[in-house]
């Protein structure tokens, strides 16, 4: 069965995460599928809009660290480049549900959609300096913007989770709901977007993130270079190592 399950109907193309026994952590593979769905929906008159969904317990755990180590991202053509330039630049609206976990990636992809709704069991987190490695997805930038620096210092130095609802007073998300009722108000309220007129959701979204656009991709890329740098230094070495051998890392000599 696909990792990466997809439905298209009602003008809403549906990309579900469908790898549950391994908490939807995200593979090389999955993120070329997201970026050729994203690339593919925005060429598709009949797309207008697309909505990223997980399982009720379970948003994304993240990167699979055994594929991640295995299949680093090498440069702008990687899969996982392809994905986070391919969301950030996505001209229709873009919609997620979001319940569990969101660890990593599962919570930066976020700030580059533009309607979120959350299970009340969502827990948002970005781990980034805990694993020797610095934020990506443009987060450095876009989580200042929206949190304020301090709280963002909170969430991207500390890497601790935060819950749906500190989530929605900050304004990354929308709605908070039952995680039963998580997948289905998303669809709902894609279907809304996708009632209106095409070309006005496409250029009030333009609009709205006009100036900003090169920005995210700027910082995209710088982020990009020193992540690779730091995936092959010893603080990074030293924490996938414990992930591995299910220890706590030790970084007294790093």
């Amino acid at each position: 069965m696909s990792e990466i399950l997809s439905h298209a109907e009602a003008g809403v193309l549906t990309l579900t995460l469908n790898r549950l026994e391994r908490k939807n952590s995200l593979t090389a593979a999955m993120y070329g599928q997201l970026a050729d769905a994203l690339e593919a929906a925005a060429a598709d008159a009949s797309v207008r809009v697309v909505l990223l969904q997980g399982h009720e317990t379970i948003f994304s755990a993240g990167n699979d660290i055994n594929d991640f180590l295995n299949n680093p991202p090498s440069g702008e053509g990687s899969p996982v480049f392809r994905f986070l330039r391919g969301i950030a630049a996505f001209p229709k609206p873009v919609v997620a549900a979001v319940c569990g976990p969101a660890v990593g990636v599962g919570t930066t992809l976020l700030f580059h959609c533009d309607l979120v709704v959350a299970g009340d069991n969502a827990a948002f987190s970005m781990p980034f300096v805990n694993l020797g490695l610095c934020p990506e997805a443009a987060s450095s930038l876009l989580v200042p913007q929206m949190m304020g620096y301090h709280r963002a210092a909170e969430a991207l130095l500390l890497g601790e989770p935060f819950m749906a609802e500190a989530a929605q007073e900050v304004g990354l998300v929308n709605r908070v709901v039952p995680p039963t009722e998580a997948n289905a108000y998303a669809q709902a309220l894609a279907r809304k977007l996708a009632g209106k007129p095409v070309s006005s959701l496409i250029e009030t979204k333009r609009l709205m993130k006009h100036g900003q656009q090169a920005r995210v991709i700027e910082q995209m890329d710088e982020e990009g270079k020193s992540f690779g740098r730091m995936l092959r230094e010893p603080a990074a070495r030293e924490a996938f190592t414990a992930f591995m051998e299910k220890r706590k890392p030790d970084f007294s000599k790093v």
